[in-house]
């Protein structure tokens, strides 16, 4: 195949998936037949093929690879993009929200770790779609939200992670609360109604602290 024809196929495989994030109820079901297409080894989609071959813990993600974990992210997120406020900003940071993690996960102490998965992921993802559009401002506002998908944890666990002040200058609360909340429930044996408290808490906490800086001033807003 030589590069102008292997750049068309390649081209033609974005928009397909670009259209069943946006119009699939359940977007899982094209996605699980990319493995069989030679594309999908090919770079930037070898990024994603990465993720069938990466570990998770089990206590957390039973449902076993990261690959699995996307497809329910992916179908969790069609369920709520109308919640959004841009769907296929959404659906894009849903899909890729962790192609961070196969370069990052280690097996520490012998438990598997993904140290940083979000931050490395929001520069892999900004390279990925840098290879089909040359909106930067939507690419920036995709990668800004995998970026800080796993502050939803971090803040409602009062972790020193937390970055309140940086998510409110560099996005959008409420669509990191979303996506949040469809990575949370895209894994077996998730409780929604649990998950769906810990999004308001977080909603809450922000909510609060932006009270908390409007009271106390500079001093407040410097320490997170």
């Amino acid at each position: 195949m030589d590069d102008k024809i292997k750049r068309e196929h390649l081209n033609e495989l974005f928009k397909n998936i670009n259209n069943h994030l946006l119009y699939d109820d359940v977007p899982s079901i094209f996605l699980s037949q990319l493995c069989s297409q030679p594309e999908f080894e090919i770079y930037p989609f070898s990024m994603l093929s990465d993720l069938q071959s990466t570990k998770q813990s089990p206590t957390y993600h039973p449902e076993g690879n990261v690959w699995n974990h996307t497809l329910l992210v992916v179908d969790e997120a069609a369920k709520q993009k109308s919640e959004s406020k841009d769907a296929e900003i959404f659906m894009w940071a849903a899909f890729l929200h962790d192609i961070g993690k196969p370069p990052t996960t280690r097996i520490r102490k012998g438990k598997i770790t993904s140290y940083d998965h979000d931050k490395v992921g929001a520069e892999l993802a900004k390279d990925f779609l840098s290879e089909f559009i040359d909106n930067m401002q939507f690419i920036e506002n995709v990668c800004s939200l995998i970026k800080y998908h796993m502050q939803i944890l971090f803040v409602i666990n009062d972790l020193p992670f937390a970055t309140i002040n940086e998510i409110k200058q560099n996005s959008d609360i409420k669509e990191i609360a979303l996506l949040g909340l469809c990575d949370r429930l895209g894994r077996t044996g998730a409780n929604e109604r649990t998950e769906k408290d810990n999004m308001q808490l977080f909603i809450r906490k922000c909510d609060n602290f932006e009270q908390e800086r409007k009271t106390h001033g500079k001093s407040w807003n410097e320490k997170t």
